[in-house]
This record gives C-alpha cells, structure tokens and sequence, in this order.
C-alpha cells in the first residue's frame, strides 16, 4: 500500500508505481523507482528514457511510466530550502539521477516493503539537504509550528495576524523569523501542512468533503483544485494509483 511523509513545504509518497499522463506542476518532483527502473519523457511521440530516478524542475511538462515497481516521489515546494537544493541539482527541466545517485539513495533508504517515515527523515535530512546548514528554530517560531496542524480547519486561527499576536509579534516581525527558520513562508508553509492533512484524512477512508473540511479547505472543488495546481493530479487519482 502508500504511505507518506510529510516535510516543512513538501509530501513523500511511496508505494504501487503508475503510469502519469503529460502534465505540470508548480513544485519541484522527484520520482525514484526503489528497484528496477522508470521512464520518462518530456512531449508526446518522443522516445523514453529509462532511468532510476528523475527530477522535473517547477512548470515542466512530463510524463512518467513508473508501472511495475515501487516508486518514492516527493513534491517540494519551489520556494522552500529543499526545493532549491533539489532543483540546484540540475539545469534540464526534466533529467535522470545519476546512477550512482540512485544507488546510494536506494541504500539508504532500505528495502522498499519496511520503508517508514524513520528511514525517510534522516534520508530528507542528511542527504538531500546535505548542503544545507539546518537552520536555528527560535522558540516562538516552534510554539506556532506545535500549534498550527491543530488549527487549520479555522482560517481566522492561521492568519498571519492571528499567528503573530499569539506569541506578541508584530506580523511583519513574526513573518521574517518564520521564513527564516523554516526556509519557507507563513501562508505557503500552511497550504502544504493542508494539503498533508487532506490527503492523510484520505488514505484513512474519508471522502473528498470530509477531508476538505478537516484540512480548512472551504469545501471539496477547493480541496481538489488546489491539490491539482500543486501535486498535478486530483487527490482522488493520487489515492487510486498508490501514490
């Protein structure tokens, strides 16, 4: 079955490997096959090509054939720190990992049936982000980041107003320290937490509206649109191709 992880400003998902129609996206994405090998191409009638993995940099057309084998794909927001050292990764829009890339990732993360959230943090963490120097947390910062998932149904309780008065900031003084620690904005950085929370209500059985609603979306077309613009399909065609 799929199972995710879920990163400041990015999703995880692993599982089942599907074949994806030519699209778009406004993230950075990685599709790594966790054995064996993918193909990828970038318009319709060109020749594949077969790799281990591929990165595909923001608003970059591509069509993925993951079919018969396990596959890790993260979407990573653009703005974010991760999304910047992936994409610094490569000039192409869309290109295959290195082999050897492949390879120690694949190490790493272990056998795909026993891959958990465990493995995939220190993978995140100390690889991806190797270059990366984390950044320091400032206490206040932390207090809003223990707070937020339990407030998204309510959009008042997640405004930058309303965040920064509850630990005596002014918005514009709260809004840099946050993007400071967290390498990623107050409003996008609660966009993907919804968007984490949406498709987690999901894959434990809700239905589109239930889901919506838990994750503060003002209703199941909002939910669906906005999980379309950022991940390029509907949550629905997320779930029922396994990843």
């Amino acid at each position: 079955g799929a199972a995710a992880f879920a990163w400041p400003a990015a999703l995880f998902l692993w599982g089942p490997g599907a074949w994806t129609d030519l699209h778009r996206h406004h993230c950075v994405q990685l599709v790594m096959a966790l054995t064996g090998t993918i193909r990828f191409r970038q318009r319709q009638r060109q020749r594949w090509t077969t790799c281990g993995a591929v990165l595909v940099r923001p608003d970059a057309w591509h069509e993925v054939d993951a079919r018969g084998t396990d596959v890790m794909i993260a979407f990573v927001d653009a703005e974010s720190d991760l999304g910047a050292a992936l994409a610094a990764r490569t000039e192409s829009h869309v290109a295959p990992i290195p082999v050897g890339t492949v390879a120690e990732w694949r190490a790493q993360l272990g056998k795909p049936t026993s891959l958990t959230a465990a493995r995939v943090e220190p993978w995140v963490t100390h690889t991806l982000l190797r270059e990366r120097r984390p950044p320091s947390i400032d206490h206040r910062v932390k207090r809003v980041l223990r707070a937020l998932p339990g407030k998204l149904a309510e959009a008042e309780a997640v405004s930058l107003d309303a965040v920064a008065t509850s630990v005596r900031l002014s918005p514009s003084r709260f809004l840099h320290l946050f993007t400071t620690s967290v390498g990623v904005p107050l409003r996008p950085y609660v966009l993907w937490l919804r968007l984490q929370c949406g498709a987690r209500e999901l894959a434990r059985g809700a239905s589109v509206a239930d889901a919506a609603h838990t994750a503060g979306f003002s209703d199941a077309a909002h939910f669906t649109r906005t999980f379309r613009r950022m991940i390029g399909a509907t949550p629905s065609q997320v779930l029922r191709r396994g990843f």
